[in-house]
């Protein structure tokens, strides 16, 4: 199978489609909110701007487009959540964080659809959150656990420079 034949760009009528499509709904929604009563629509705006991302993007089969579709339905999802469940402060940024890191695996997820094919460099970021968000879950031990991350990083940094630097060549 030849796989060196042109990939057919997308034309510039169907992104000018989808720009319009997602400025009509940005702006609907905006206006909803503004002559209506209800409540957290604006908590919407995220998610939906999420949506239009992840649609453009694989539309055109574009990474560059899933990448913030990714960032906005993590950030969004995790908005949506906390906004909507009784939590404590450190459970509200564990949830966060897992959530985010979650938008970070649908773009890898999602990479396979586009021109570029499968994108694992997400996961590097999503999977810290992850851990993170992890850890504050856990309660006390996790608090534990990422006091002492915090104070053995700077000196695991040190020791890797200190190698780099008087290793033999």
């Amino acid at each position: 199978m030849n796989t060196n034949l042109p990939t057919p760009t997308p034309s510039p009528a169907r992104n000018n489609g989808i720009v319009g499509i997602a400025l009509v709904a940005i702006g609907a929604l905006a206006l909803i909110s503004q002559l209506t009563d209800l409540q957290n629509i604006g908590m919407l705006v995220l998610p939906i701007l999420a949506l239009i991302f992840l649609a453009w993007g694989m539309i055109t089969r574009t990474f560059g487009l899933i990448i913030p579709g990714g960032i906005l339905a993590g950030i969004g999802g995790a908005a949506l959540l906390i906004e909507n469940m009784t939590l404590t402060e450190s459970t509200q940024g564990g949830v966060f964080l897992l959530t985010f890191a979650a938008g970070w695996a649908l773009i890898t997820l999602l990479s396979p659809l586009t021109r570029e094919g499968l994108q694992l460099w997400p996961l590097i970021p999503g999977s810290i959150m992850a851990v993170i968000g992890g850890l504050l879950l856990a309660g006390d031990a996790g608090e534990q656990i990422l006091n002492l991350i915090g104070l053995t990083w700077p000196a695991i940094l040190i020791g890797v420079g200190l190698y780099i630097l008087f290793k033999k060549r």
